[in-house]
């Protein structure tokens, strides 16, 4: 790798607001988290990238039944950023009951927040959230 950026760099750049990524030499493809290769092509040749907080909501789905540590219902997105990679969060500030067919292509903004670790966990991680604009 040209510039390394490991998921402990990645979540201390969601730690200080920024969205890291890698993008490939070879192919320009960019991966969200980043990976040790591209996504696209396979190649090592990365470096580390920093990307934009704009993105657009693709699907979504509300979590009812959730696993132990959760309190559902939540709504749980994958979104396109502007600059390339879909990347999955949790979608808050909207009541999930509200949720509806109209928030396909609505403009969202990309944060994060700290998500307690459970038995299975690393430990206590910092996990995307979007915002409706």
């Amino acid at each position: 790798m040209n510039a390394e950026c490991t998921f402990e760099e990645y979540q201390k750049g969601l730690a200080e607001d920024k969205l890291l990524g890698v993008l490939c030499a070879d192919c320009n493809a960019v991966t969200v988290p980043p990976q040790a290769v591209c996504c696209k092509c396979g190649s090592q040749k990365l470096s580390a990238k920093e990307l934009g907080k704009t993105a657009t909501l693709k699907s979504y789905t509300v979590i009812r039944i959730a696993p132990d540590g959760m309190n559902p219902p939540y709504i749980v997105a994958l979104a396109e950023t502007d600059d390339g990679p879909w990347v999955m969060g949790n979608l808050v500030g909207l009541d999930p009951e509200k949720a509806d067919i109209e928030l396909i292509g609505k403009k969202i903004s990309i944060s994060s927040q700290e998500v307690k670790g459970d038995i299975y966990a690393i430990g206590d991680i910092r996990a995307l959230t979007f915002n409706l604009q």
